[in-house]
């Protein structure tokens, strides 16, 4: 695979990390880069590894001094993807794949045309729900929120190269890899 910058994107929930954990196994060179963001990190995870953790005020740096490729606000935080690292791969022949939101999918079109954007689909609206709702990570009120942020981003699937149904991770995982080799 030549070096490019491929984009998973799709709503909260759907399964974005799974597949990802997944393809990689087959495409090891292949760097997963790690987002900013300013929500409090969930039980397990670690900064640096999941996400880099920080405060409004260092996001808002970052966005001032062009630090991010890309950024989104999301329920009520922030996510960004840091510039620097994601180019020096690029630079380096090194396949690069961010998992970020819509919102972020967009602005990674207007500055990268040639990244492949590739949206990741629940099989169903129910299956969604029970996803958010069997996370225990969250409020009603806050999965509500994701739902109706859900219901968006769906409708912008054909925006992206490509869809994929997870209604099976390792079926979405290899059709992922086919789409990046």
């Amino acid at each position: 695979m030549s070096a490019n910058l491929v984009v998973l994107s799709g709503p909260s929930g759907v399964g974005k990390s799974s597949v990802i954990r997944e393809a990689l196994k087959e495409l090891p060179t292949t760097w997963l880069s790690v987002s900013a963001t300013t929500r409090k990190p969930r039980p397990g995870e670690v900064h640096g590894e999941n996400y880099f953790y920080v405060s409004n005020e260092e996001f808002d740096h970052m966005i001032v001094h062009d630090e991010l490729l890309e950024w989104a606000e999301f329920a009520g935080n922030r996510y960004g993807t840091p510039r620097v690292s994601a180019q020096e791969k690029l630079a380096n022949g090194i396949p690069v794949l961010l998992e970020i939101e819509v919102q972020g999918a967009r602005q990674v079109r207007e500055s990268m045309p040639d990244a492949v954007l590739v949206f990741l689909e629940p099989p169903a609206w129910a299956d969604l729900e029970a996803r958010l709702a069997g996370r225990g990570t969250e409020s009603a009120s806050q999965i509500q929120e994701r739902l109706d942020v859900a219901l968006k981003e769906l409708e912008s699937s054909g925006f992206f190269d490509y869809v994929i149904i997870n209604d099976d991770v390792s079926r979405a995982a290899r059709e992922l890899v086919q789409y990046l080799t």
